[in-house]
């Protein structure tokens, strides 16, 4: 199953009012583990970067004036994320924003069917409770201190581990101690299969086994194989 953990960082919070993205990430899983592949840019929105959205990400409007346009990785994006089912955290904002840029440039736009919301489930699964990035990562033990601002490439590095304690409903735990129980049921049944019902006849005639005796019985100290029994 192949995945796509996706987040945006943009000039502001609404596209109908001319804000733009200014950052895509893209961090690709398989099975939900990462494979190492990732697709990140910084944008050029071309348009001014507001203070206020500075002051949330850190991207200012000299440090994206070289970069390229949504336009030009536009087809780039969609190939990387062909195929896969997206998981974003507040998915209807990051979707909005991405649509619009597509849209812009005459591509069809990514269905919401495509796409996987982590605040959702977050919300279902722990309802009443703060469900930001920053609270489900101190939820699951996940270091989250590099996240002094927001940033989309670490933004989905983090998401990715916190996606994946929302969807596993079992502890890894769990699965190891029920592996470790099937070997040892599988041992016990091995060594029930093993032992024969009726033991073998002795395939020793009566003069070796009197051989034999003479020779571990003159050993200093009794051989592991001597007996009161004269086994």
């Amino acid at each position: 199953m192949r995945e796509i953990v996706l987040d945006t960082e943009t000039t502001g919070l609404d596209p109908e009012a001319g804000d733009r993205i200014v950052e895509i990430a893209c961090l690709e899983l398989f099975n939900r583990y990462p494979t190492g592949r990732v697709w990140h840019h910084y944008i050029n929105p071309e348009r001014e970067v507001p203070e206020a959205a500075f002051a949330v990400h850190g991207l200012s409007t000299a440090f994206l004036s070289d970069k390229p346009v949504f336009a030009s990785l536009a087809g780039d994006f969609l190939r990387f994320i062909e195929g896969a089912t997206l998981v974003i955290h507040n998915a209807a904002f990051d979707l909005k924003f991405l649509n619009a840029e597509l849209a812009r440039i005459g591509l069809p736009v990514i269905a919401e069917g495509q796409v996987v919301d982590t605040l959702d489930i977050a919300r279902r699964k722990h309802p009443g409770a703060p469900n930001s990035l920053d609270a489900l990562c101190r939820r699951y033990g996940i270091d989250n201190s590099a996240r002094t601002k927001h940033g989309a490439l670490l933004d989905t590095e983090l998401l990715a581990e916190v996606y994946v304690n929302l969807v596993e409903t079992q502890q890894p735990g769990l699965d190891f101690a029920r592996a470790t129980m099937s070997s040892a049921l599988a041992r016990d049944r091995a060594r029930a299969i093993a032992t024969r019902p009726a033991p073998l006849p002795a395939r020793l005639s009566p003069q070796e086994e009197a051989v034999h005796l003479a020779f571990v019985s003159s050993f200093k100290a009794q051989s592991l194989w001597f007996n009161k029994d004269g086994g």
